[in-house]
């Protein structure tokens, strides 16, 4: 059985990674999503409703498992007996620090390997960083985040959904 994982923040997960997210399952027997402790970024949200977030919009596939890790992915990996890490590339500024973690993590597991994937094209400009400025901005995030996402965006930035006629407004406090 060939077991693959995907790590990353997904602070929110985003149709890029969903994106990467459909095409890993169909190439692997399981595929964990794993949401990592980033010590360099402060998360917008925490690790237990990030996890519930993505277990929410991939319950559909029948081969992805949703967990969260702290330490060292290849350990993690030898532990779940995973001998593939899936990472996704949108443009080549991620390309330098990927190829530096991926020869990293060959130094530390050389039964672990890494394959790059690149989104739909579509998606190559999308980041979560840029999705929370938008939904903290009054933003129109529905292109870029499953719309039980950004409902929870918006509530976590005070914003009122926007319909189709008027963008979001701020919650006002009394």
């Amino acid at each position: 059985m060939k077991v693959a994982i995907y790590p990353g923040t997904f602070d929110p997960i985003t149709y890029g990674h969903l994106n990467v997210i459909r095409r890993s399952a169909g190439l692997f027997d399981r595929l964990i999503v794993t949401v990592a402790r980033n010590q360099k970024k402060r998360p917008c949200f925490s690790i237990r409703e990030r996890l519930e977030m993505i277990r929410e919009v991939v319950r559909s596939y029948r081969n992805v498992e949703v967990d969260s890790l702290e330490g060292l992915l290849v350990d993690y990996a030898k532990k779940r007996k995973a001998t593939v890490i899936v990472r996704g590339l949108r443009a080549v500024s991620d390309f330098e620090y990927e190829f530096q973690m991926t020869l990293m993590n060959r130094k530390l597991n050389p039964n672990v390997e890494t394959v790059f994937m690149m989104p739909n094209e579509s998606y190559t400009y999308l980041n979560s960083g840029v999705v929370k400025e938008i939904a903290m901005q009054r933003g129109d995030v529905s292109r870029f985040v499953p719309e039980s996402i950004a409902r929870r965006l918006y509530k976590r930035f005070g914003v009122v959904p926007h319909s189709k006629k008027k963008g979001p407004e701020r919650l006002r406090v009394r």
